[in-house]
C-alpha cells in the first residue's frame, strides 16, 4: 500500500504530456512481467522486491484510466464514465480476496499470479491493437493525427481524424514531472477534497481490512466463508455503478439549466468559469450521512456479536453509498483539474495511500483499546469529518480556483 500510494507520481504527469497509450503499455508489461516472476519465484526475498515493482507498475493505471475519461467524455455525460471507473477501484478489494482464495485452495498460490499474468497480458494486447491516444495535448479533439510511434498498428483502425495533412509530431513536447501531482495540491480547493477522499478511503480500507479477522473472531468461519463476506460490499458496489452515473449527470444537467447554460452533451463546456463543485456536489449529502449512520451501526453490531445477516446487510448498502461517494468526489476532481486529470488524480492516490496505509497499521491497536464499536464510531467521525470538508468546497471551492488560476497556480 506505500509503494502504491508514491508510484502514480510518476505516471501521472507522465501520461498527460507523453499520452495515455505509451503509458498505459509500458505499466502494463512490466506489471505482467513482474507477475510471471512472482509466479516463478521460490525465495523470499525475490518475491518482496518483485511485489515492490508489481505495485508500482499497476498503481499508476487508474489514474491514466481518469484521463482517458477526460479526454473522450464531455461534462455533461463524465459522471457516467467516471463511475464506472470508480466502481472498477473499489470493487477489486471484494473480489480479489475470493479469486485469491479460490486459485490458492484449488491449484496453489503461484497460480494467482499466473493468473494475473494472464488478465493483465490479455488487456495489454488490446490496448495495443485498439486503445488509440485520446491526450487532449496530442490529439486534440480526436482529429489531429497522434505522432507515428503513437498510431494503432492496423491501418485505419479508430483513424477519425479530419484532417491528415496536419503535422503529427507537431506537438509540444516538455519533460514530465513527477511533482506535478504535488503542485497540484498547493490549491487549497484541491487539498480539501482530496483530504475529504482520503478520509473516506481510511474509512474504505479499515472495513476491508478488518472484515475476515472479525468475522472470523466472531462467528468462528473457516477460510472459504471468511472469502466469501466481501461479497455483499462488492455486489452493493456494483448497483451502484448502475445508478451513480445518470445521477451525476442529471445534477449536471440541472445545474447548467439553472444558470441558463447548454445542456447539450455534445458541448465543451467551459469549467474554469462554471461552479463544478455545486454540480457535482450538490448530490453527495445523502450518500455521506447515511455512509455515517452504516459504518457507526455496522461497528456495533459486531461489537454485540449480532446475527451474522445482519452485518451482511449493512456489507451491501456501505457498498452501494460508499461507492457513490467516490463517484461523486472523482468526477469532480477531473472536472476541477480536466487539463491534467491523471496527476490530478495521481495527487489523490498519494494521499489517499499515505492516509490509508497510516490507519491500517493502527487499526488492530484501536480496535484492542476501545472495542469494535467506538472504533467504527471513530470512523463514523471520519465520514462527518469528510462532509464538512466537503461543505467548505461546496461553498468556497469556484472562488478559491478562480482565484489560483489568475494567479497560476497548481496548472
Amino acid at each position: 500500500m506505500a509503494v502504491a500510494s508514491i508510484a502514480p507520481a510518476l505516471v501521472g504527469d507522465m501520461a498527460d504530456i507523453l499520452g495515455r497509450r505509451p503509458v498505459y503499455i509500458l505499466t502494463l508489461s512490466v506489471y505482467s512481467a513482474a507477475n510471471m516472476a512472482i509466479a516463478l519465484t521460490r525465495s523470499y526475498p525475490s518475491l518482496l522486491g518483485l511485489r515492490v515493482i508489481q505495485a508500482l507498475s499497476i498503481s499508476g493505471t487508474f489514474s491514466i484510466a481518469y484521463g482517458v475519461v477526460t479526454d473522450v467524455a464531455s461534462p455533461a455525460e463524465r459522471g457516467s464514465y467516471a463511475a464506472l471507473v470508480s466502481f472498477a477501484t473499489t470493487i477489486a478489494p471484494s473480489i480479489g480476496p475470493i479469486l485469491g482464495g479460490a486459485l490458492t485452495f484449488a491449484a496453489g498460490w503461484w497460480w494467482t499470479f499466473w493468473f494475473l499474468c494472464i488478465a493483465s497480458s490479455i488487456c495489454l494486447t488490446v490496448m495495443v491493437l485498439f486503445l488509440p491516444e485520446t491526450s487532449r495535448h496530442i490529439v486534440g479533439d480526436g482529429s489531429i493525427p497522434p505522432p507515428r510511434m503513437l498510431q494503432l498498428p492496423i491501418p485505419k483502425t479508430m483513424n477519425h481524424w479530419q484532417n491528415n495533412d496536419l503535422d503529427p509530431a507537431a506537438v509540444l513536447w516538455r519533460v514530465p514531472n513527477p511533482l506535478k501531482s504535488f503542485t497540484i495540491l498547493w490549491r487549497k480547493d484541491n487539498a480539501i477534497i482530496i483530504v475529504a477522499c482520503g478520509l473516506l478511503y481510511v474509512i474504505y480500507t479499515c472495513i476491508n481490512a478488518s472484515l475476515s479477522t472479525l468475522f472470523v473472531k466472531i462467528y468462528n468461519l473457516n477460510q472459504w466463508e471468511a472469502g466469501l463476506i466481501y461479497l455483499p460490499f462488492g455486489i452493493g458496489g456494483s448497483c451502484s455503478a448502475f445508478i451513480s452515473g445518470r445521477i451525476l449527470d442529471q445534477s449536471w444537467h440541472k445545474a447548467r439549466q439553472a444558470k441558463g447554460l447548454s445542456t447539450d452533451k455534445a458541448v465543451d463546456d467551459n469549467l474554469d468559469t462554471f461552479p463544478v463543485e455545486k454540480a457535482r456536489l450538490r448530490v453527495i449529502w445523502a450518500p455521506m450521512l447515511i455512509t455515517t449512520c452504516l459504518v457507526i451501526g455496522f461497528g456495533w453490531i459486531l461489537h454485540y456479536h449480532k446475527f451474522i445477516a445482519i452485518p451482511l446487510v449493512f456489507q451491501f448498502f456501505l457498498g452501494l453509498v460508499m461507492q457513490l461517494d467516490f463517484s461523486i468526489y472523482n468526477t469532480l476532481l477531473v472536472d476541477k483539474n480536466n487539463r491534467a486529470p491523471a496527476a490530478a488524480q495521481a495527487s489523490s492516490n498519494i494521499v489517499r495511500g499515505a492516509m490509508a496505509a497510516i490507519a491500517v497499521s493502527f487499526l488492530q491497536d484501536m480496535i484492542d483499546k476501545l472495542g469494535i464499536g467506538w472504533t467504527f464510531t471513530f470512523m463514523g467521525g471520519l465520514s462527518l469529518l469528510a462532509s464538512a470538508l466537503f461543505w467548505i468546497d461546496y461553498e468556497k471551492g469556484a472562488g478559491w480556483r478562480q482565484m489560483d488560476a489568475n494567479d497560476g497556480v497548481g496548472l
